[in-house]
This record gives structure tokens, sequence and C-alpha cells, in this order.
């Protein structure tokens, strides 16, 4: 993109300069709409999304029987959540801004097998790719036992068949991990900006990583690149797959129930505000449109990204999506929330999302790692950087005077995608980094 052509966009869109300038902002949708009209051009159904909600059940008896730590959940990949009244204090004391609703934090940090959100999608889309196979070689039919799967001819065809992805880490977690316990051949494609720890911890688990110097797209190409060449290789594509956006989008259903237990009521009068980090768009678009199918017009969606990587931020703003990036503003990519580290989006994602979502905002580094260290001093939660970066949105949204954000009838729900994995010392070293920042 030429200056000339960046100066035509700042002129339609002047918020664009502050987003230039890496400041904190907002951005509320001006195509959010019916939901019921956005989720009908999706070309998504919720038929789709229940088959996705049956087949992740019809896994469930073989999930526990690899994974123990999913027996008493029956083998049903979910998280809790948790109200967060302590940092719900601390954050109207830090901004000064009164937050009269509730503040939820819906734990995906705490998400069994590969502890971030990314276990959603990418557990299901390898599940649903072992089906296929198993049914095809007439393994198993639909009406077994899925435990079943754990059985030594089902990982010796696997064997045969190869997984690859491209990440930036926990995408590469869930993946690899599920993969490898299949009996799948799997690489993960990792970029510059993943964290050693994810790529030793994949490893370990027998998966082939293949570093990058360059950034995620960078990964992203070269994974499908090799996979296009392997006809016994299936690639998970983060930027396209309608199976990994149903597998986020299971989590609708599993949130409504959630909301019901907690005596939560989501309607006109008690509207449900959700902030969703985002990286190149598939957990966040798929949560959002599995939202939208339970609540319709009364949950409100907003992404969050990191300022010097807001590129579903842009791609939505301009309508441009994946045909413009970070760099073409002058912006680096460069963020310790290395899940959002992405500087181009996905098309599929901001198209699917232009009348669904409600808009926008970014957060700094600094801001997330301080977040970090507060929550574990009020909640004793430990969570990654990147999973801070949905905890301004209450404030967000508020102080700009979205509709209905300031109610004392609503709920906000943080969306904290990732943690659990991380190791102790480098969780120590995080909330040594965000110690040293609210000190400033």
């Amino acid at each position: 993109m030429n200056q000339n052509e960046i100066s035509e966009w700042l002129n339609k869109l002047p918020l664009l300069q502050q987003i230039i300038d890496k400041n904190e902002v907002l951005w509320v949708n001006p195509l959010n709409g019916h939901s019921d009209e956005g989720i009908s051009q999706s070309g998504i159904t919720a038929a789709d999304v229940k088959d996705a909600s049956e087949r992740l059940r019809r896994f469930a008896s073989y999930i526990q029987t690899v994974f123990p730590e999913t027996r008493e959940a029956g083998g049903i990949i979910e998280s809790p959540v948790t109200e967060i009244p302590k940092m719900k204090t601390a954050l109207a004391d830090k901004y000064a801004t009164d937050i009269p609703g509730t503040l939820l934090l819906k734990q995906d940090n705490a998400l069994p097998i590969s502890g971030s959100i990314k276990a959603r999608g990418g557990i299901y889309e390898v599940l649903k790719h072992a089906e296929t196979l198993a049914l095809l070689h007439g393994l198993i039919t639909t009406e077994d036992d899925y435990a079943k799967f754990a059985e030594p001819e089902f990982r010796n065809l696997f064997a045969k068949h190869k997984i690859a992805v491209g990440s930036t880490g926990n995408l590469g977690l869930s993946i690899g991990i599920m993969s490898a316990q299949l009996g799948f051949n799997v690489t993960v494609h990792m970029s510059a900006d993943a964290k050693q720890w994810k790529k030793d911890l994949l490893r370990e688990k027998g998966v082939t990583v293949v570093e990058y110097a360059d950034d995620y797209s960078k990964a992203v190409e070269e994974g499908r690149r090799q996979a296009d060449a392997d006809p016994l290789c299936h690639f998970v594509d983060d930027e396209n797959s309608i199976d990994l956006f149903l597998g986020y989008a299971v989590a609708g259903e599993r949130l409504a129930a959630q909301m019901e237990k907690l005596g939560k009521t989501v309607d006109a009068d008690h509207p449900l505000f959700v902030y969703l980090p985002c990286g190149v768009g598939g957990g966040p678009g798929g949560v959002a449109f599995g939202l939208k199918l339970q609540f319709g017009d009364n949950v409100h969606c907003f992404f969050a990204e990191p300022t010097h990587a807001p590129c579903m931020t842009i791609g939505m703003m301009t309508g441009l999506h994946d045909q413009v990036s970070v760099a073409d503003f002058g912006l680096d990519n460069h963020t310790a929330a290395d899940g959002l580290a992405v500087g181009t989006p996905s098309a599929f994602v901001g198209k699917k999302m232009e009348p669904l979502l409600a808009g926008c905002y970014t957060i700094s580094d600094e801001t997330m790692f301080e977040l970090l260290t507060l929550i574990a001093d009020t909640e004793e939660i430990r969570l990654e950087p990147s999973a801070l970066a949905g905890m301004t949105g209450a404030i967000q949204t508020i102080g700009n005077e979205v509709p209905s954000a300031h109610s004392p009838n609503a709920t906000h729900l943080v969306w904290a995608t990732g943690g659990s994995m991380v190791p102790e010392n480098e969780m120590d070293i995080y909330y040594g980094i965000g110690k040293a920042e609210s000190r400033k």
C-alpha cells in the first residue's frame, strides 16, 4: 500500500491514525446488524454446529480413556465460568470507571489437554479427520463406542497419515498433542515469536516442529505448501477452516448452559458483552458465531488485539480483510502476546463477522502484563499475556458509552484464552514484568 492510499484511508477513517500511533482504541462496527440475518448470510447453520457438538460427544469416551484428567467431566473438554469481583473492583479503581454489571471470566486457560481456547477448534478438527478416515476404512460406525479409537488398529491406520499446521503456539499445541495421541505423524510449523517452551513440549510429545525466522503468515504458507505436495497430509488451515470454526462455535451452547446454571439471564434487559482476544480470527470468530446462535442480538462480541498487531481491526475497518496487513500501516507485529502476533487477518472469518461483530479494540503489551499481575494478586488466577487482552473490554465499552454496556443488568465476560500450560518459571517472569510495569 503506497502513501497516497494510506492518506486516503486516513481521510476516510481518522481512527486509523490512532491505531498507527499504537494507541489503545475502540472501533464500533457500523455493519453490525440483526443476528438472524448475519447468520443466514454466513452459509453456516445451527445444524452444522449441532453436528460438531454431537461428534465431540461421540468422542467423549475416547477422550476420557486417553486423557484421564477429563474423566470427571465425562470426556467433555470444557472450562469453568468464574465471577471475579475483586478484579472488577481493581479495574474500576485503576481506570476510575465504574463497572455496574457483573464481571465474569471464561477460563479457557483451564481447558484440559492443551490449556487454551485452541483446544476447542484444534482438537475438534483432528478428531473429525480421524473419524472420517476410520469410517472410510470400515473400522467404526457412528453408533459404536468411540473408545475403540485407542486400539492399535486405529493407531496403525493413522500412522500412515500426516497432519500439519502453521502456528504461533497454542493451536500447534492442541493439534500436535491430539494428533500424536491418535497416532498421526504431525508437523507443526512455528513462527519466530512462538515460545520455546511450547516447541519443547511438542517435541516431547513426538511432534515434528519446524521453526521459521519469519512471522505467523510465513509458517502457515510453508505448512500449506508442504501439505499440498503430500496427498496423505491433512493441513489444518487456521485462516480458512470451517471445521476449526465449528469446533469453536460449540462453545456457544456450552456457555448458555453455564449461564443458566449460574442464574444469569441473557435477554434485551440483561445484555451479555463478551471480549475475545484475537489473532488471525478463527477462535474468536467461531466462539462469537456460536454465541450469536444462542443469544442473538442480546450478546455483543468484541475482538481484542495488541496495539502492534491489530490485523482484524484494520481488516474489518477498511473492509479489505486479508488484502491488508498491519505492515501496510507501519506496524511491526511484535507483541509478547504470541498467540495474537498476526499481521494479516482471516478473510473467511472477517467476512462472516461483518454483520455479527459489535467491534474491536486494542490493548498494549504493557497493559496486558499489568493486568496479568493484577488478576494474579486479586483472584489468584494465572494467565498468559494474550489471555488478558479481553480484560479491558468493559472499560472500553463503558468508557466509550457503547449502548447498554453501563447497565447494572449487563454481564461482561472476559474470555481467558490460555495460561495453565505455561511453565511456572515462565509465569514468574511474566508476573515480574507486570510488577515492573505497574511501578512506572
